[in-house]
This record gives structure tokens, sequence and C-alpha cells, in this order.
């Protein structure tokens, strides 16, 4: 490796603008999670790690859509509907 190198003619290559639909953000997650990121996104080849917690997120994110007092009056009926079953 050379201890200068000459940068003076060189070209700064095409800069890839984020797509408008992704927010650039700062967050705390816990290394054991990032950690299984990782390994699950290396596992698959190299896919980006970010992506896998967006589809995460996204997954969690679609599955909660129930609201709350619906899932309340749902596990509410099924549990009354077994004890009287019983």
């Amino acid at each position: 490796m050379r201890k200068h190198y000459d940068f003076s003619k060189a070209k700064r290559g095409p800069v890839i603008k984020p797509t408008t639909e992704k927010t650039r953000i700062t967050i705390r997650i816990d290394s054991d999670i990032l950690d299984w990121f990782r390994a699950s996104a290396h596992e698959q080849g190299g896919a980006s790690y970010q992506t896998l917690i967006n589809r995460a997120l996204r997954t969690f994110m679609e599955s909660s859509a129930e609201p709350l007092e619906a899932t309340l009056r749902r596990v509410l009926r099924e549990e009354l509907k077994e004890r009287r079953a019983s």
C-alpha cells in the first residue's frame, strides 16, 4: 500500500439520491437483536440487515392492524365460548 495517493485528477462518482419513501433516523437497538439481523442477512447471501429490520417492522405493523378494542372483544368472545362449552 502506498503512503501517498494522488487524487488531484479524481472525479467523484454519481451520487444516488435516496428515495423519498425512506427516512434516515438514529435509533438504539439491543446488540443481540442487531447481531441476529446482521447474521440473518449474511445467511441470505449478503442481504441488507436494514431491509430485514424494515420487513419485520412492517409485518408487525400490518399484523397489528386490528384495534385494541376489537382484539379485546374477540378474545373475550373466544374465552366465554370455551367456558360455556365446558
